[in-house]
């Protein structure tokens, strides 16, 4: 009997864990694609262009672009601009 019960409270708590294992996969995964940041510039420079031409996702994804290239110091947004839809990313001026 009591082989039982220790084998049912271990299977509870492994179902249990799992659950919760991938409820913090599912909150990480919604901050990655949260807006990226979002402090902005306050006097932008353009920089650098990111990804392939023409961009096909949003200035939310061309900000991590370019945060994922250049670095999170490096960048203060990044815009899909122009009728080409080029990701450009862009800097703090001095």
């Amino acid at each position: 009997m009591a082989k039982n019960l220790n084998s049912g409270t271990f299977t509870v708590l492994l179902l249990v864990l799992l659950m919760a294992s991938t409820e913090i996969l599912k909150i990480e995964a919604m901050n990655m694609k949260a807006r990226c940041l979002p402090q902005g510039c306050k006097n932008p420079t353009f920089s650098e262009e990111c990804g392939v031409e023409p961009f096909p996702g949003s200035n939310n994804d061309c900000c991590h672009c370019c945060v994922a290239k250049y670095g999170r110091k490096a960048v203060c947004k990044g815009v899909v601009e122009g009728p080409d839809k080029h990701c450009h990313c862009y800097k703090e001026s001095v």
